[in-house]
């Protein structure tokens, strides 16, 4: 967590996606046009969400398993800027809904899905915020955390693909990979991927620091670093 490089690489990539999505030739296709450009933005929020929330899960179960509280502060920070990324990805997302199916909300499956998703991670928080006791917090949440998790898997991913829906490689829609993302759009949506996700542990990782630097200073957790380094 204290390597440098890797946020060096993680700007280069969120550089390279900026200048290349607004630069780079796109395919000219009937009502997608330029909006296809979004690609390089609200697909990767979404992979960036999922990779968080994926990491608050690995972590909710480290806890429950350790009883050490450093984990519960892993997990709630990865799931608060997985619910911050999510925001991004449905406003990205209703943006290009917009100007290629004509309204910004149309009970898409894959739509109504994320939308269900997203609510039970905000009742992840609002969970939280309610319950007093460090350790009765930590044990619950994550046992949350772990159910909310298995439930992001088929709402996302299983269920939107079971049933018709305007979204690319759902419902018998020819995925981006047949249908439009050429060699051209491959080079910058490959490293938009890679550069929101670390962006997205970059963030976790900062606030992570910033909570147990809080609770050290309030006494809440009974470990040391040094022991930690071993």
């Amino acid at each position: 967590m204290r390597s440098w490089w890797w946020k060096i690489l993680c700007g280069a990539f969120l550089f390279f996606t900026v200048i290349g999505g607004f630069l780079m030739p796109v395919p000219r296709l009937d009502i997608l046009n330029e909006t296809i450009r979004n690609l390089y933005f609200h697909v990767p929020m979404w992979f960036t969400m999922m990779a968080l929330f994926g990491g608050a899960f690995y972590y909710s179960i480290k806890y429950l398993s350790s009883g050490d509280l450093r984990y519960d502060v892993y997990a709630v920070q990865l799931t608060n800027t997985g619910i911050m990324f999510s925001i991004l990805g449905m406003l990205t997302g209703m943006a290009w809904a917009k100007y290629t199916w004509g309204e910004i909300w149309s009970n898409d499956p894959k739509q109504l899905g994320t939308a269900l998703c997203m609510l039970i991670y905000f009742a992840y928080s609002i969970l939280r915020s309610g319950l007093k006791d460090e350790e009765k917090r930590a044990k619950i949440s994550s046992v949350y955390n772990i159910f909310a998790f298995a439930m992001m898997i088929p709402l996302i991913l299983i269920l939107p693909r079971m049933v018709d829906s305007l979204h690319p490689g759902n419902g018998g829609n020819p995925a981006f990979k047949q249908y439009d993302l050429d060699n051209n759009m491959r080079i910058v949506f490959y490293p938009a991927v890679v550069g929101w996700i670390m962006f997205g542990t970059w963030i976790s990782t900062l606030l992570i620091r910033t909570d147990l630097l809080r609770a050290e200073r309030e006494n809440e957790f009974l470990f040391s670093f040094e022991k930690d380094k071993k």
